[in-house]
């Protein structure tokens, strides 16, 4: 799909990931609505965006407030394109910590909830608005791009519940863009590793250096921006369908 001119819309888009591709995006000639919650830099973010892009809030685990939310990108850019969801929260915590105390219940289904549903919440509401597009000279009509986490494959110990929710996100990616094939949408998932995002970089810089020496090459956490190229990619590249793509140095996370 090109990029040029189609109406795009990132959870998430406040900050780190989403933040990132919502610039690359709107650098190749996309107009963004960034989705976020209201506490974020979602409305600082988009107005140094310029060029239309806007702000909408919401919880991506809100039925009324996703829609509202595209219903108002659609009205400002004529239809929605793409949607990317970097929106997400991380919880840690084990099964049964040491003092034999069991995981909160609670903050395993919150995390399910905002990693999981929300992003389903968000790919369900996006196809729908995606099926009133005409199709491309390829039959194309939207390309949905989900954020999941090599934790979804190699989860270390205290990880249960946020691997499961990105788990979630990969298991769903196939029999989705399955969904929508006929449809001409197009559905891929990226599972990114240790990335430069403001919760990573708010750890101690010894725990940082430690962590970037895991990856077997390139050395270092990945860049935001590098995750915004791919999703570019996914979007440009029309054979790109179903997959869940690995972007993390070949790095494979130890049990701790």
């Amino acid at each position: 799909m090109e990029i040029q001119g189609i109406g795009a819309v990132v959870t998430g888009g406040g900050s780190g990931l989403g933040e990132a591709t919502a610039r690359a995006l709107a650098a190749r000639g996309a107009r963004v609505a960034i989705l976020d919650l209201g506490r974020s830099r979602g409305a600082e973010v988009a107005a140094a965006i310029g060029g239309g892009a806007l702000f909408a809030e919401a919880d991506v685990t809100s039925e009324e407030q996703v829609q509202a939310a595209l219903d108002r990108a659609v009205s400002a850019f004529g239809a929605l394109h793409v949607a990317v969801s970097c929106a997400g929260i991380g919880v840690a915590g084990r099964t049964v910590d040491k003092e034999g105390k069991p995981f909160d219940l609670g903050w395993f289904t919150r995390c399910i909830q905002v990693n999981l549903i929300g992003t389903f919440n968000v790919i369900r509401l996006a196809a729908s608005r995606m099926l009133k597009n005409p199709p491309s000279a390829g039959g194309e009509r939207g390309v949905i791009v989900n954020t999941a986490s090599i934790a979804a494959f190699d989860g270390q110990i205290g990880q249960a519940a946020y691997s499961a929710s990105k788990g979630g996100v990969v298991g769903m990616t196939l029999p989705i863009a399955r969904d929508l094939s006929s449809s001409g949408i197009r559905v891929c998932t990226i599972a990114p590793g240790i990335f430069a995002t403001p919760m990573m970089m708010g750890a101690p810089e010894p725990v940082r250096a430690a962590l970037a020496a895991t990856v077997p090459f390139p050395k270092r956490f990945g860049e935001p921006s590098e995750y915004a190229a791919l999703a570019c990619h996914i979007v440009e590249n029309g054979m790109l369908n179903g997959e869940t793509i690995r972007l993390d140095g070949a790095l494979r996370m130890p049990p701790k």
